[in-house]
């Protein structure tokens, strides 16, 4: 087996090589498929236009959770599988997955009721069978909520419930599953595009034209079955055999910390939808929103979604007093969805399904981050059935992620924020990077060790440190600053203002394999 990192772009052996599986797109479904398969056996490549995760699966609401709004649309099995995931995640990477407590308010009049909301939690926690990450709920008065929160609506409050799910980091795990796969032996290449698929002349596909976007260079890389797994692009790879899809753009706020506050809230906006209020690495997550697009090129927030989602906290938490002077910065991702009528948006399905759109090459439509990890199994079983073999047991579930702690998470932390503190990291950076890196961190303790000035931050309004971000370029594949203080690590998402680009560009200029332009 090899290393997950340092993760190597090898475009020769992509060029060079012949793979039972090309998977197309290195978002979570990307990753996952192609981690699945090579631990499975099969010899995998794994290309991306741009960056891992650069697209919807980096714009996310950073959480592993069962979808308790589900419910609501009667798709049990969805929260059940999800549920299930929530653990496995947690088991498997217990530095990146991280429980949360969520507060759902509860006002006379609301839209739904007391006793609704509390038998769908109960069915919440048991379908969360097994040993869990998080505690069963709970119910809280009026009095209690606004004692600890006192910026909540008063007017009409009863009090609330509290439920547990979990946090993360989407952009950081989307690497680390990608990695996984090169330590399987899968080849990764980000910055190369699939042009077109190629045909074995008897209708089935066998591969795809690809260009290396950073050489400049086209080739045709062969495979006997291809995953087409590049979410709201894919539909345009196999021209007129897609399958019609929906897609949906969502959008997310960050705003600043909530003083006092570490849990997160649902709230419901004025047209009946729910929305998180989350916090995040020290700053607050509002979304999301839900509108239909017809090219993935319009994942651009609006000031009407950016007015849309104010207003539905100034609604529920009136305390808070934020504006639209407050935001510190926005995104919006865009998922793909089965094409099927129904009566809003938040109804459409996330069920999960794989298609065949021609002979050799697959595609999913539907699904949700938490579930991605299960639902590749169903890719690669279908990748076996093209190869004509029997699929073996699937083992990622088996793996740690890398960088997870043998020991219990907290105990190995409060060690490695030490050593990290002794070496010169803040302490709110030491502990945000033990939850990144988890066993990694000795990389970083390295670099510092032989650089002392790289334990420094690498901006004061945000807990990452320069060792981080040199590390992301010789040991991670990034070579952009969007790469580095976006997806590597969420600097330009919490710091308000472009100060953060020139402090990257003039921290990496030099560094081979980094683009300052």
């Amino acid at each position: 087996m090899k290393k997950a990192f340092p993760f190597q772009r090898d475009i020769g052996a992509l060029r060079d090589g012949s793979f039972d599986l090309l998977v197309i797109g290195g978002g979570i479904y990307g990753a996952w498929a192609a981690y699945d398969a090579a631990s499975r056996g099969l010899s995998v490549a794994l290309v991306e236009k741009s960056d891992w995760g650069a697209g919807t699966s980096s714009a996310s609401s950073k959480l592993i959770h069962g979808g308790l709004r589900y419910l609501e649309q009667y798709e049990f099995g969805l929260v059940r599988h999800a549920l299930r995931e929530r653990r496995t995640l947690f088991r498997i990477a217990p530095h990146l997955v991280r429980p949360l407590n969520f507060y759902l308010p509860m006002w006379k009049g609301g839209r739904v009721g007391r006793p609704m909301i509390a038998a769908g939690l109960t069915l919440y926690d048991l379908m969360a069978i097994g040993h869990q990450p998080v505690s069963r709920h709970r119910y809280f008065g009026r009095r209690q909520l606004l004692s600890d929160y006192p910026f909540v609506d008063p007017e009409g409050l009863l009090g609330a419930f509290r439920y547990g799910d979990c946090q993360e980091d989407d952009a950081r795990v989307n690497l680390l599953v990608a990695a996984s796969a090169q330590a399987f032996g899968a080849v990764c290449a980000n910055r190369v595009e699939a042009l077109s698929l190629l045909d074995d002349g008897k209708g089935r596909v066998c591969g795809a034209q690809v260009r290396d976007l950073a050489g400049d260079e086209t080739f045709d890389l062969r495979a006997k079955v291809v995953v087409n797994a590049a979410g709201p692009w894919a539909p345009f790879l196999p021209g007129a055999a897609a399958p019609k899809v929906t897609l949906i753009k969502g959008t997310h706020l960050v705003l600043p910390a909530v003083p006092g506050c570490n849990d997160a809230f649902l709230l419901t906006a004025k047209d009946g939808r729910v929305f998180f209020v989350i916090p995040w690495y020290g700053r607050t997550l509002v979304g999301t929103t839900e509108e239909e697009v017809r090219h993935p090129s319009e994942a651009q927030p609006t000031d009407e979604e950016t007015r849309y989602l104010l207003d539905g906290v100034r609604r529920g938490m009136p305390g808070i007093g934020w504006t639209e002077a407050d935001v510190i910065g926005r995104f919006a991702g865009v998922r793909m969805l089965q094409a099927v009528d129904a009566e809003s948006l938040s109804a459409v399905t996330r069920d999960f399904e794989v298609l065949n759109p021609r002979p050799g090459l697959l595609m999913h439509v539907g699904g949700k981050y938490t579930t991605a990890r299960f639902d590749s199994q169903s890719i690669v079983d279908k990748v076996y059935a093209q190869l004509g073999s029997r699929a073996p047991a699937p083992v990622t579930q088996l793996h740690p992620l890398p960088g997870a702690p043998q020991e219990m998470f907290e105990t190995w932390q409060s060690q490695a924020i030490a050593q990290l503190a002794q070496a010169g990291v803040d302490l709110e950076a030491a502990r945000w990077l033990s939850q990144r890196h988890g066993t990694g961190i000795e990389a970083m303790l390295a670099l510092i060790a032989a650089r002392p000035a790289l334990a420094a931050r690498i901006h004061p309004d945000a807990p990452f440190v320069a060792a981080e971000a040199v590390h992301a370029v010789r040991a991670e594949m990034a070579s952009t600053v969007e790469d580095v203080a976006r997806r590597r690590m969420p600097l330009s998402l919490l710091v308000a203002g472009d100060g953060w680009r020139s402090a990257v560009t003039d921290l990496l200029r030099g560094e081979p394999g980094f683009d300052a332009s």
